[in-house]
């Protein structure tokens, strides 16, 4: 696939932050859209914004990929539509920010929920298609947070780390077959994964969603396994986090999440609208 122009992709995620990015960037390359989120509102905001923008054909799907019937309903939804979908850009997830034990129980299973159970299953219902057909693409948004354990991030990491052996495994699996997958490995990124916390990204140390899927994008379409769409030296700290033993790596990683406060992340109110 080195061109989207025409191509059906389907955005999980897509009603904010970087899924909505993919979703512009898709759309600026000529793809058509599925954009999947559980906010109607947001998703057909943006459906109407890119069509007008691109002159693409958008559908809007709403499904709560944390539920086990999320994925099958968001299928069942294209067969009614008879859409076909080219590629697959899992980028739907979330995570717990701060010490595992005081936070929440709820939001560390919602998080294996989507991150990895939706994933898998979105993977699995719409990859089998793609075999079928010999053509297709996957693309799975993991994080450089999945080559390490991350204290104050212990359930979000593992997540992602999942992600990381889940899409390597699967490339192999897929390799000539005419589907091709792809994990991708963003740093920090400016969006508001930390919102509804005392917890900041620092934009000065940050990507832009911009930027992140403009680079995704370039890597898959020249047909690359792996991507680290942000800065250099995001790739550089997977590099030494697996030269470094793991109980080294782990207290280094706790010690820096340290100095960013995330050891007293507390709730904030979100102001109502």
């Amino acid at each position: 696939m080195k061109t989207f122009q025409g191509t059906a992709a389907l955005v999980t995620g897509a009603s904010k932050g970087l899924g909505t990015a993919y979703a512009a960037e898709l759309a600026r390359r000529g793809a058509h859209l599925v954009l999947v989120a559980r906010s109607r509102d947001a998703l057909e905001d943006l459906a109407a914004r890119l069509r007008e923008a691109h002159g693409v054909r958008v559908e809007v799907i709403t499904a709560d990929l944390g539920d086990p019937a999320g994925p099958a309903h968001v299928v069942a939804e294209l067969g009614e539509r008879g859409i076909e979908v080219d590629l697959l850009l899992n980028n739907a997830g979330l995570g717990s920010v701060g010490p595992f034990l005081d936070r929440p129980l709820e939001q560390h299973l919602v998080s294996v929920d989507v991150n990895i159970g939706g994933l898998v299953a979105l993977t699995q219902l719409l990859g089998g298609r793609m075999l079928a057909r010999g053509r297709g693409g996957i693309v799975n948004i993991a994080s450089t947070a999945a080559f390490q354990p991350m204290p104050y991030q212990a359930s979000y990491a593992a997540t992602k780390a999942f992600v990381l052996s889940f899409s390597e495994a699967l490339a192999a699996e897929l390799r000539g077959s005419g589907v091709t997958v792809m994990a991708a490995h963003p740093g920090a990124v400016a969006t508001g994964f930390f919102d509804g916390t005392t917890a900041t990204i620092d934009p000065r140390r940050a990507d832009t969603p911009e930027r992140v899927a403009a680079r995704t994008l370039d890597d898959f379409a020249r047909g690359r396994h792996v991507s680290y769409p942000g800065r250099a030296v995001n790739r550089v700290g997977t590099l030494v986090s697996r030269l470094l033993p793991r109980r080294a790596t782990t207290a280094l990683v706790g010690r820096l999440n340290r100095g960013l406060g995330l050891d007293r992340v507390a709730d904030v109110e979100t102001p109502a609208t």
